[in-house]
């Protein structure tokens, strides 16, 4: 298990451009170009209904987990990714179960997600915190790459 702390972005932190450049760096090197946020990120992250949470262990980023709520009822998770040298160790666990968190503090209904298939380690993460698959999206990534809508319906009150 990795020791570290899930912390949030904020908007106004004196360190959010080398944070994000941090971010961007990992996001080209987990994810093919055209799955990358890279190019928007910083965009991204300042709409009002985004939020951030990365995985802090001595000033290192691990990893880091993006969501969004669209609406008050629903919210999805747009990307998480753990640096390689993390994986196995609980960092994606803490990010995903944090970014679950912050979503039922919105009292959000639904929360879905998109993940590749032949991910599996992280379709079992989705799965142990109750996501479920929804459908098979072909072509999703690519026209080879395919991928499972998945949500886990939040339990109301």
């Amino acid at each position: 298990m990795a020791t570290g702390a899930v912390v949030e972005l904020r908007r106004n932190s004196s360190n959010w451009k080398p944070l994000v450049e941090e971010m961007v760096r990992i996001e080209k090197k987990i994810f093919p170009k055209h799955e990358s946020l890279s190019r928007s990120f910083d965009v991204e992250l300042k709409k009002n209904n985004c939020g951030l949470l990365y995985y802090d262990i001595d000033g290192i980023i691990a990893g880091y987990v993006m969501y969004s709520w669209p609406s008050s009822v629903s919210a999805s998770i747009t990307k998480l990714a753990v640096k390689e040298q993390y994986r196995r160790q609980g960092v994606g666990e803490a990010l995903l179960k944090a970014a679950i968190q912050k979503c039922q503090t919105r009292n959000v209904q639904c929360i879905s997600l998109h993940v590749d298939p032949l991910r599996a380690p992280a379709v079992i993460l989705y799965k142990k915190y109750g996501f479920e698959v929804d459908d098979l999206i072909k072509g999703y990534y690519s026209p080879d790459r395919d991928a499972y809508r998945m949500f886990l319906q939040m339990n109301a009150g």
